[in-house]
């Protein structure tokens, strides 16, 4: 291909540029370079108002610092504010200056004088508790079926919320181990109300119920044994010892089953059991006998006798303390027989006379 050819050709590829393309083309790098120094100017802008806001701020930081130092300070003695909140006022504890009053009173309204009546009168939800499943964060519907003003549902209305009471107690439990969980802790509840069993029992005895869980000692165990077990050790653990035929007696599991299984949980968990005391007994014998202080006084000082002589070793607890209620209830000359004393103690009225002679030849310094 020649020269002409090629030049030819070229031509005939590329246009060629007129006045109208050239100005197309300018206008074009115009607009680009406008836009590119309108962004730097956004920019700056941008950077010049967060520093104009940083400003602002450290100046309001400032500010409130000073009007901290001001509000702590007395304005007469530069001494110390202090908050009267029966009063309402704010007063320097050097000079004395109602610096302010009439504030506001942003605690509750009402007054209480012990926690059973502030508990009562608190209208914000209850405390997180090992004593539920789900510790208590759930929500519940209650049973009534009135609405907001106290007026009655339709029938309409009440199958639905109890359809709803029936969706609500599914979805609180999501999986086997929580309905374990929920079952063994009404279990808990169950038995330690009908043993008259306070909180922190409760308490105690649901947090060991979590750890068997949680440490999986319950496969090839019953739920209702490992729970009467956990109250069981609880009930010891807190000084408020019962019987193993006190708790048998209102467990679902039979003596020797409970036996077994407390003393594996206490094995398995490392829980330090002391022996019971038999004297943590006596005031409950005491106050089902209908007994006077004296005798229950008469009762502890022959326990603590038979301590000192060493009698106590090797004895069921539970027998010395029902034969020393029954011997200071016969040296305080109240009246009580065996028969009544064996009830109450759950415990043979052998058992009470052997250990009946037992104290009192304690307490005379006889050799036993």
């Amino acid at each position: 291909m020649t020269d002409r050819a090629f030049s030819a050709t070229v031509r005939s590829v590329s246009p060629p540029m007129t006045d109208s393309s050239i100005r197309t083309h300018s206008g074009e790098r115009r607009t680009t370079e406008r836009a590119e120094s309108s962004e730097q100017t956004d920019e700056q802008d941008g950077q010049t108002g967060d520093r104009q806001r940083q400003r602002e701020r450290e100046h309001a930081q400032e500010q409130e610092q000073e009007q901290s130092q001001e509000q702590e300070q007395c304005p007469e003695c530069d001494g110390r504010l202090m908050s009267d909140a029966e009063h309402a006022e704010t007063v320097c504890a050097d000079c004395g200056l109602v610096v302010q009053e009439g504030e506001i009173d942003r605690g509750p309204e009402w007054r209480a004088f012990d926690a059973a009546e502030k508990d009562e009168k608190s209208r914000v939800g209850a405390p997180t508790t090992n004593m539920m499943h789900d510790q208590g964060l759930s929500t519940n519907i209650g049973w009534q079926d009135k609405d907001a003003y106290g007026k009655s549902l339709s029938s309409r209305q009440r199958q639905k919320m109890q359809r709803l009471r029936t969706w609500n107690e599914r979805f609180r439990t999501r999986d086997s181990k929580e309905r374990n969980l929920k079952q063994a802790l009404g279990e808990i509840d169950r038995m330690a109300s009908a043993l008259g069993l306070p909180d922190n029992v409760r308490e105690t005895a649901s947090v060991i119920y979590r750890r068997a869980l949680e440490e999986d000692l319950l496969p090839g165990r019953s739920i209702e044994g490992v729970s009467t077990a956990s109250l069981y050790a609880s009930a010891r653990q807190a000084g408020t010892p019962r019987s193993l035929d006190e708790i048998a007696g209102v467990s679902r599991v039979e003596k020797d089953e409970i036996a077994r299984t407390y003393r594996y949980v206490i094995r398995e968990l490392g829980l330090e059991v002391k022996p019971a005391d038999p004297v943590s007994y006596v005031p409950r014998f005491a106050s089902d006998l209908d007994l006077s202080d004296e005798t229950e006084r008469r009762a502890r000082q022959l326990l603590e006798t038979a301590k000192e002589s060493g009698i106590h070793s090797g004895k069921s607890p539970v027998g010395l303390a029902a034969a020393a209620v029954y011997a200071g209830a016969l040296l305080t000359n109240e009246k009580v027989t065996q028969n009544d004393v064996s009830e109450v103690a759950s415990i043979s009225e052998v058992t009470i006379r052997n250990r009946y002679h037992e104290l009192l030849e304690a307490e005379s310094g006889a050799p036993v």
